[in-house]
Parts: structure tokens; C-alpha cells; sequence
């Protein structure tokens, strides 16, 4: 029995595709938490023979963690087939990892069933960091030129942070109405608690950048910020490596 891991951002769509590919006959794997490291932890341990990326949601992440199986010796190998999303995006995943196979959900099985036991010659894209090293802290999170763009709590040398910006961007600290982006630099723990909800209320009117320091030993990581902002009704879509200091998660608000 051929096993296969599911890697999916919506729990209720992912009980049934799970029970889909189990009832044609896979031995089935699903973690529930959607963190990078849980999921790559997960496909460690239960060691598929194919993995089953979903795209319709945070389609991002479904790339980086295929980009990570094709650059591991030990999951390089493994048949990575991608369900669902955006046309425009899925066509940019083809670009990078075109031995995968893309189909719809509703023949996740088919494609299943004719998967190869393994991928011979696997294609094995540049990590995430060095395929963007080369684009400015503007360009990885979205700000184009005249773009509108709210600074909060900014530390000093947040304009050499931010580098080089495109034409006509106008940035403004802490301003009273939402911008087309906004940057918020998250420091401290309490500070980070008492303006969640006010920034939760405006993710909806602009495009809403966390930032924390890399290394910082208060407490203030990736994992934690993209838990706490989930469990206050925020979703997480793109992450990046603003600079050699800092690093970011885009959010939005949650629909449900």
C-alpha cells in the first residue's frame, strides 16, 4: 500500500479529500498544524511515497514546501503531486517544478494511482533565499511605485532597511487611516498583544506586513507570530527575508 502525505491549509476540504485518496486504496497522512516545520517535521517521520500539495490556498507556502522535498536527498525523489489554484500562480509553480504533476481535486486519485514509484531525474530548484537574494525589500513585499505605505513602531534605521524605494512611494509613520501597505516592526511581546486587534481591523484595507527581528531572544519568532495572529482571526500568505536583519509574514483577514 502506497503511502501518501497531504500537505493542505483548510482542515474541513482536507478531511475529505484524506478520506477521497483512502477509500482508492493510499494509506493516508495529514498534520493538522500549518507551520513549516510541523509539516516538514511530519513528512520526516511518516516517510510518503507521494506527496499531495493543495494550492487553492496559501499557494506560496505549497511551493517553498515542495522546494524543500526536491532539496533533500531523502524526499528528492518522491512524486509531488499539486492540486487546485490560481491558474496565474500554478503556471508560475510549473516554471520551477516542472516534473511535478498538477491536476484539479476531483482527479487527485487518477493522478495518484498513475504517480511513478519514484522521479528519476528530479528537478531541484534554488532555495527561496538565494532565488530572490537579488530583489529589494520593496519588490518581496509589494510595494510598487506609488505605493502609499504605513510605518508602524519602526526602529531608527528603518529607511535603510527598506533600501532603495520605487518612484513616488509615500511612507508615513503610524498614520491615522489605513495605506496600501503596512509595515508593522514588532519588538516587544506586549506591545505585539495590545495593537494586534487594531492592526487585525485594518487587514482587510491594506496589505499587512509583520516584521520581526531574525535571532531575537524575547519570545518574538515566525512561529509565534503566525500562531498568535491565527488564533486572532488573521491568515498568513507569503513570507520573505526582508533583509539581513529582519524578516516578515504578509497577512490578511481571515473570511471566516
Amino acid at each position: 500500500m502506497r503511502k501518501v502525505h497531504i500537505v493542505h491549509w483548510r482542515p474541513g476540504e482536507a478531511t475529505q479529500l484524506v478520506e477521497r485518496v483512502r477509500a482508492a486504496g493510499f494509506a493516508v497522512n495529514y498534520c493538522e498544524d500549518p507551520s513549516g516545520p510541523a509539516i516538514t517535521q511530519a513528512v520526516r517521520d511518516y516517510q510518503p511515497d507521494i506527496v499531495v500539495i493543495d494550492l487553492s490556498r496559501l499557494p506560496s507556502h505549497g511551493k517553498e514546501v515542495a522546494v524543500w522535498l526536491r532539496g533533500r536527498t531523502a524526499t528528492r525523489h518522491i512524486p509531488i503531486v499539486f492540486t487546485g489554484g490560481d491558474p496565474a500562480k500554478v503556471a508560475k509553480i510549473q516554471e520551477i517544478l516542472p516534473d511535478a504533476v498538477f491536476t484539479v481535486e476531483s482527479k487527485v486519485v487518477p493522478a495518484l494511482k498513475s504517480a511513478p514509484a519514484e522521479v528519476l531525474q528530479p528537478v531541484v530548484p534554488a532555495p527561496m533565499m538565494q532565488r530572490y537574494q537579488d530583489r529589494t525589500p520593496a519588490q518581496k513585499m509589494g510595494i510598487r511605485e506609488g505605493s502609499k505605505v504605513g510605518v508602524m513602531n519602526p526602529p531608527r534605521d528603518y529607511l535603510t532597511v527598506l533600501g532603495n524605494m520605487p518612484p513616488d512611494v509615500e511612507l508615513a509613520e503610524d498614520p491615522g487611516s489605513p495605506q496600501d501597505v503596512t509595515l508593522w516592526f514588532v519588538h516587544e511581546l506586549e506591545p505585539f498583544f495590545a495593537a494586534l486587534p487594531r492592526m487585525r481591523s485594518i487587514a482587510t484595507r491594506t496589505k499587512l506586513w509583520v516584521l520581526w527581528k531574525k535571532g531575537s531572544k524575547n519570545g518574538i519568532t515566525q512561529n509565534f507570530i503566525r500562531k498568535t495572529a491565527i488564533d486572532a482571526g488573521l491568515v498568513d500568505y507569503k513570507i520573505c527575508s526582508v533583509d539581513g536583519h529582519w524578516s516578515g509574514i504578509a497577512f490578511a483577514r481571515s473570511k471566516a
